[in-house]
């Protein structure tokens, strides 16, 4: 006979892997894009829950006042917090590799409203971001999300996480100086032109002073710029695959560095 029982304790229970789970859908990309309305998020992470209340073991919950409890709240709390932003650390590449485009392009100062965190961001910041998310939802790789979730309860329990500071920032710097060269490594055909090209410029107005080299300096790097942009946008389906490879990878290194 099945027992529907539902006491106390499983409440408590499953209101730390409900806190687990909306941390993670607050921070994690595509889950926590600021156009989602509040409620789908909540609902999701309700539901998310439930399918997971099932499968999560759980350590015995050793408290004996509020304070307690609070405290293996906030443990679980930070657990999701550091397991989505080590997946939402990777989506900065793409707005890395757009700032440092416009920026060489010239259009470092044309800001656009994204629909995504409503903030003002760089026009191929943009364009870069809703490529790699385009690109993501195509993967699957948010399937990837859930389920690397649903495998840190079988890996961290409730109230099993151990948080050791210097694992965690080793990891955390290490994958932020590459992800800063990876992203470099995407405009980097765009900086070598410009570069070029400001080399080039400063030799004919050192040449030919009489000529406006500023003006005609700023309209050629636009177009060169922008048509480097068109070209390598064909290697962005190989630049987006090798960070979602290494989004896994660091996902897997932060739960491991909290065991």
């Amino acid at each position: 006979m099945i027992d529907f029982t539902f006491t106390y304790g499983d409440l408590e229970i499953f209101l730390l892997i409900l806190v687990r789970v909306t941390m993670f859908v607050y921070i994690a990309p595509f889950f926590s894009m600021n156009n989602t309305p509040h409620r789908v998020k909540i609902c999701f992470s309700v539901f998310l829950s439930f399918l997971l209340y099932g499968l999560a073991p759980v350590n015995t919950l050793e408290y004996n006042t509020v304070l307690g409890y609070t405290i293996i709240v906030l443990k679980e709390f930070f657990t999701g917090l550091i397991i989505g932003y080590s997946a939402q650390i990777c989506t900065l590449i793409a707005s890395l590799a757009g700032q440092v485009a416009d920026m060489q392009v010239g259009l470092s100062m044309v800001q656009v409203m994204s629909p995504n965190s409503r903030e003002q961001v760089p026009v191929s910041a943009g364009l870069y971001q809703y490529s790699f998310l385009a690109m993501m939802l195509v993967s699957g790789l948010y399937r990837y999300f859930v389920s690397a979730l649903a495998d840190s309860f079988l890996l961290i329990p409730v109230n099993g996480a151990i948080f050791n500071s210097d694992k965690l920032l080793n990891s955390m710097i290490k994958f932020l100086s590459a992800y800063m060269i990876i992203g470099f490594r995407i405009c980097l055909p765009i900086f070598i032109v410009t570069f070029m090209m400001n080399v080039i410029l400063g030799v004919l107005a050192r040449v030919a002073p009489q000529m406006n080299m500023f003006a005609v300096g700023m309209q050629l790097k636009l177009i060169v710029g922008l048509l480097i942009m068109y070209i390598t946008s064909t290697l962005l389906y190989n630049a987006s695959d090798f960070i979602f490879s290494n989004m896994r990878q660091m996902i897997t290194e932060f739960i491991n560095d909290l065991m």
